[in-house]
């Protein structure tokens, strides 16, 4: 766990993040490839979901307390996914739809979207050329508690702009294949000089395999402070 200015973060592994200040816990993207297995604790108020890839319907069940909130991205498609899951307006959760520039309040969360999408002509591509994560397939979030700020940017490449978020708390992806990779991270990191930089989305499978403990030490080589959360 790492606490910064009163704000708890959990990553509990692949994409899923767990925040908690001031009586208000937040999970991003939680479930998939067995991170939650035996993880109930059903004390969520927001759940935030940001693309078909980390929909992970039991997982949300797991971790929504009474009368949570569901924060999907609103290009989240049950009809798309390959895997048994339910839709999401079956979930015992009130269910808030947001574009990739949403600002809302939920509960007592500031919960803002931002842009995530692969670059097609960049390297994080398929086979046929197409994106893995195309413009308009998902969204990152940036969600304030108690005053602080965590960006956690989704499945994306680094996009013009992410520079200039306000950031307290930096959570990027740095697996790469799918997503920036940890020396785009960094790059990024140094950019929005945050108080401190979690990385996340590495390790779960091999496509994804990446030295975390480099990443640390090229972000404070940059002037950043980086802890892991392992």
């Amino acid at each position: 766990m790492i606490e910064h200015e009163g704000l708890k973060l959990e990553w509990l592994g692949y994409a899923t993040v767990r925040l908690a200040a001031a009586g208000t816990v937040v999970y991003l993207d939680p479930g998939r490839y067995g991170v939650l297995d035996g993880y109930e604790p059903g004390d969520g108020d927001v759940i935030c979901v940001s693309h078909d890839h980390h929909y992970d319907s039991e997982a949300v069940r797991s971790v929504a307390g009474e009368d949570a909130t569901l924060v999907a991205f609103e290009g989240l498609n049950t009809h798309r996914i390959d895997r048994d899951v339910e839709r999401p307006v079956d979930l015992p959760c009130e269910v808030r739809r947001v574009d990739d520039e949403a600002d809302v309040l939920v509960d007592d969360a500031i919960v803002r979207t931002t842009a995530a999408y692969n670059d097609p002509d960049g390297p994080h591509v398929g086979p046929g050329g197409k994106p893995y994560h195309p413009e308009g397939f998902g969204c990152g979030f940036h969600v304030t508690l108690d005053g602080t700020s965590v960006c956690w940017p989704g499945d994306t490449d680094v996009l013009a702009g992410q520079e200039r978020l306000a950031v307290d708390v930096f959570c990027p992806p740095i697996g790469g294949t799918y997503t920036m990779d940890r020396h785009a991270a960094a790059e990024l990191a140094e950019a929005m000089a945050p108080s401190v930089v979690v990385p996340v989305h590495y390790d779960t499978f091999e496509a994804i395999e990446a030295d975390a403990e480099a990443f640390v030490e090229d972000c404070r080589s940059r002037g950043v402070s980086a802890v892991l959360d392992e």
